[in-house]
């Protein structure tokens, strides 16, 4: 006789109630810093001294480190224990946030990005520690809740940065940091579990690990500098030549050595390479998309005779419906995913981020125009978010699950820089003649951004019709409960 389902225990609902607060938490925290310097960086130039085109190496650096750091601390989560590579992922973000606290200096503050930029190994973590520790069937829940947790921390960290350079100064943004990072460490060390380590012998790959972070860093500095040096310079040529030879390498090493660090066949299963390929679009659409949509609520409308003149208060605000968006997909998300699979909150997260683009590029002369779309596009982002982690981890074996959605939030990362790189070479590539010393964008260009975010996000939406899908990965078997260890109706059974 089959054993009927059990219900949700009191320990079970006291292990979900302790562990995902601490994660959502933890990622928020990383998210938040990420953003909070971009509507600020023009002012931040003049504050340090240094020129337009330094000081977007605040950015380039936090993403490049961010970019090398979560797959490596997403495989030794999987080596050694993920709970002790979360609080030293959340520990780079503290010290990261302290030193920029302390410093004047432009450099050091550089520095301090790159440790912030450590705080991209939670996602991977987190994702891995709820399908270690939440029962089954709230595993769902848990992962889009983490998910979308990037998207609402990158709307609430505009409108935070807005908010807090209203009173003071933009240390403020970095004391903010420093607070939710130690609030983080101090919720995941008490309440998160030393979870069991799910590969014991599994061994380092120092030479994918070295090979990995040099193609990934030549191509996210030509990627971020191209605006700069010239996309035809020598420099960005070079940069993207070293980081094709390299990841060639790379690849080569991985699928050679006993215990890589990236295992290929992994990830050329179709569930995992064609959602990283929907994570690198979505990236672009999200980054991009936040910075033009910031840019042209500042700009000033006395002069462009379009913009709203707005704060970096203002413009924050105007984005804070793409956060409520973001929070409402997540249990939207998760719903669908347990009902209907990852493919359809993929899809309606792509088409969605679509609708919100080209309606902006149609209409854009209200600030309700800003609002509709804002809330429109976090709502998509959001869902898109939620089910990338469920095709994965439906793919792959839990000693996998942290490099897997480590690769893939790099890919959003590669994503979002790519975008923003992409959408500043649209709006500097078409200005207008003006009596003041700052060149403006045409409302051409801005409408040219904008329908380029909405191709994106569209192409997004159709990738999932490239994953077959077969039947959930629970199945019974002569007459035992075979299950993952994935979440109970949410992932998906692929092709790989």
């Amino acid at each position: 006789m089959s054993e009927a389902p059990q219900p949700t225990t009191a320990a079970e609902k006291q292990s979900s109630a302790r562990v995902l607060p601490a994660l959502i938490l933890a990622m928020l925290s990383f998210s938040v810093v990420q953003t909070a310097v971009v509507p600020i960086l023009p002012s931040l130039a003049k504050e340090l001294s240094v020129s337009g085109s330094s000081i977007t190496w605040l950015m380039t650096a936090n993403l490049l480190s961010a970019a090398v750091l979560t797959p490596l601390l997403g495989r030794f989560g999987d080596l050694r224990g993920r709970k002790p590579m979360l609080l030293i992922s959340l520990g780079g973000l503290v010290a990261g946030s302290a030193l920029a606290v302390s410093t004047h200096s432009f450099t050091w503050l550089v520095v301090a990005r790159v440790l912030q930029g450590a705080g991209g190994g939670v996602l991977p973590l987190a994702i891995s520690i709820v399908r270690d520790e939440l029962p089954k069937q709230k595993v769902t829940g848990g992962v889009a809740a983490i998910s979308a947790s990037m998207g609402v921390g990158s709307g609430l960290g505009l409108v935070a940065t807005g908010l807090l350079l209203e009173h003071w100064s933009y240390k403020s943004i970095f004391w903010m940091g420093l607070f939710f990072g130690l609030l983080a460490v101090a919720l995941v060390a008490l309440r998160v579990p030393t979870d069991p380590v799910t590969d014991k012998e599994g061994g380092a790959d120092p030479l994918g690990a070295v090979t990995l972070a040099g193609w990934l860093s030549a191509l996210l500095v030509a990627v971020s500098q191209g605006n700069t040096w010239g996309w035809t310079s020598t420099k960005t040529l070079g940069l993207f030549a070293v980081a094709a030879v390299v990841a060639l390498i790379w690849g080569i090493i991985e699928v050679k050595v006993a215990h890589p660090l990236v295992d290929m066949k992994m990830m050329s299963r179709p569930a995992v390479a064609f959602t990283n390929l929907a994570g690198l679009l979505i990236g672009f659409g999200m980054y991009g998309s936040f910075m033009v949509i910031s840019n042209f609520a500042q700009t000033p409308e006395k002069f462009a005779h379009y913009g709203f003149t707005a704060t970096v208060l203002h413009a924050g605000v105007m984005l804070l419906p793409s956060a409520l968006g973001s929070m409402i997909a997540a249990p939207l998300g998760a719903m669908l995913i347990a009902r209907r699979g990852p493919r359809l909150p993929l899809v309606l997260g792509g088409v969605l981020g679509s609708v919100a683009m080209a309606y902006l590029a149609l209409r854009h002369s209200h600030e309700g125009d800003i609002y509709l779309s804002s809330a429109i596009f976090g709502l998509g982002i959001g869902l898109a978010f939620s089910a990338m982690p469920a095709y994965i981890n439906g793919a792959v074996p839990v000693e996998q699950s942290g490099i897997a959605n480590g690769m893939n939030a790099v890919l959003r990362t590669v994503g979002g820089a790519i975008g923003t790189a992409v959408m500043a070479a649209i709006l500097t590539g078409d200005t207008m003649k003006l009596p003041i010393p700052v060149k403006l964008p045409t409302l051409d260009a801005y409408q040219h951004a904008f329908w380029t975010a909405a191709v994106v996000c569209v192409v997004a939406g159709a990738v999932p019709f490239l994953i077959r899908t077969v039947k959930p990965a629970t199945t019974v078997a002569s007459g035992n409960l075979v299950a993952d260890r994935i979440s109970g109706p949410q992932p998906v059974k692929t092709d790989a």
